[in-house]
């Protein structure tokens, strides 16, 4: 089957947003990611939107909003996608296979959220209706709560990690200084990171307030295309493989610490693809927590379970590393507005752009790159005019 291709794409900066609301992040992104494509609205079959919502914002039917910021779209056949963090990732694979089924030639992917608007105790409560309601909704400090008891059986099993949960975050805070669309933007170093300071408290568990992702707003577009329009324009990146690989939602029916859903996706995008963990160069995976990227370095088979510790200690995944994992900054330190993230995913790689030449650009967007999101898979390659994609890497779902 032709597999659709990155033909461009445009990423605001993550933090808090100066715009108000969804429809204002939306207006300038989607017209200037069709403009790096070469595309115009009138090229576009159908618009994919991801969002969580569920409270951060008052307005609901939010795939109809792309055509309210940007008014050439307002008749395109528009869906909106949620799917916890996976939500941006949701929107792409809906995408992929709207355009590989044949039913349009170019399509839009969106994935946005505006979640500083409301006070942080709200946030976090809103978060949690992407937990199992019924047992995990009332845990103490949100979703940090659910992954420091994650983080306090990995502990309880292997040993306390806490120096390595440190490593990764100020290799992610150092990443993200070189990110220009990244939160923060700002190294921190592993002292600080380990050491518990009125600066850096305990936040759940063995979590600290470094241990732990940002709230921030933020929105990216992405233009796919199918391969006889992509073959006209500068810049197509194609897709090696694609999985998603679900688990088992109620952490007490299943052993939270063995990532069991990543693994399973990573397996078969690998597989898929033809491909082994030698031939991936870069690898971008869901940092929600510290504790999150060390058990997906189990999950990818860098160490095998119990052993994650070694992979940041032995500097595996630093940027000079045998395999870097989110020279982004990740969303540990880049952000992590919900629905954009899964989309980001795939753009992580060519954010460092530091010039608006399109060519430019193309060619920083042919990174090879792996990225992970929650329980999903995808391997991306290099590509460019009138060339078919080759080669490395996954982003998520």
């Amino acid at each position: 089957m032709p597999r659709a291709r990155i033909v461009g794409w445009e990423h605001s900066k993550f933090g808090r947003a100066e715009e108000p609301d969804l429809e204002a992040l939306l207006a300038g992104l989607v017209p200037a990611a069709l403009v790096h494509a070469g595309l115009g609205a009138e090229d576009v079959d159908g618009v994919f939107l991801g969002t969580y919502n569920n409270g951060f914002c008052r307005q609901a039917f939010e795939g109809s909003i792309v055509g309210v910021a940007c008014p050439e779209l307002a008749h395109v056949p528009a869906t909106h996608l949620e799917n916890a963090c996976a939500t941006g990732s949701a929107a792409l694979y809906a995408a992929l296979d709207f355009l590989e089924a044949g039913r349009g030639r170019v399509a839009i992917v969106v994935g946005a959220e505006r979640m500083t608007a409301i006070p942080t105790r709200q946030a976090g409560e809103i978060m949690l209706s992407a937990s199992y309601v019924p047992e995990e909704a009332d845990v103490d400090g949100g979703f940090a709560g659910l992954f420091g008891q994650i983080a306090n059986g990995y502990f309880q099993a292997n040993g306390d990690h806490s120096l390595e949960l440190a490593m990764i975050a100020a290799k992610n805070h150092e990443n993200d200084t070189l990110n220009p669309y990244a939160h923060m933007r700002k190294s921190l170093g592993v002292e600080f990171c380990n050491d518990v300071s009125d600066r850096n408290p305990r936040v759940a568990g063995p979590l600290r307030r470094t241990d732990c992702a940002l709230i921030s707003d933020g929105a990216v577009a992405m233009v796919l295309a199918v391969p006889e329009v992509a073959d006209t324009l500068e810049c197509g990146i194609a897709f090696r493989a694609r999985s998603q690989v679900n688990d088992v939602l109620p952490l007490s029916r299943r052993d939270p610490t063995a990532f069991a859903g990543a693994a399973g996706a990573w397996r078969k995008s690998l597989e898929t693809a033809g491909l082994n963990l030698d031939d991936i160069d870069m690898v971008e995976t869901h940092d929600c927590f510290t504790i999150a990227e060390l058990l997906e370095y189990e999950a990818m088979g860098l160490a095998p379970r119990g052993q994650g510790g070694r992979v940041i200690r032995e500097g595996l995944t630093t940027r000079g590393g045998k395999l870097p994992v989110n020279p982004s900054g990740g969303l540990k330190s880049r952000g992590h507005p919900l629905g954009a993230t899964g989309v980001s995913a795939r753009d992580r790689g060519k954010t460092a752009r530091t010039s608006s030449h399109r060519r430019n650009r193309c060619a920083r967007m042919s990174a090879p790159k792996v990225g992970s999101s929650r329980s999903g898979c995808l391997c991306q390659g290099r590509g460019s005019r009138r060339r078919s994609a080759r080669a490395f890497g996954p982003p998520a779902t």
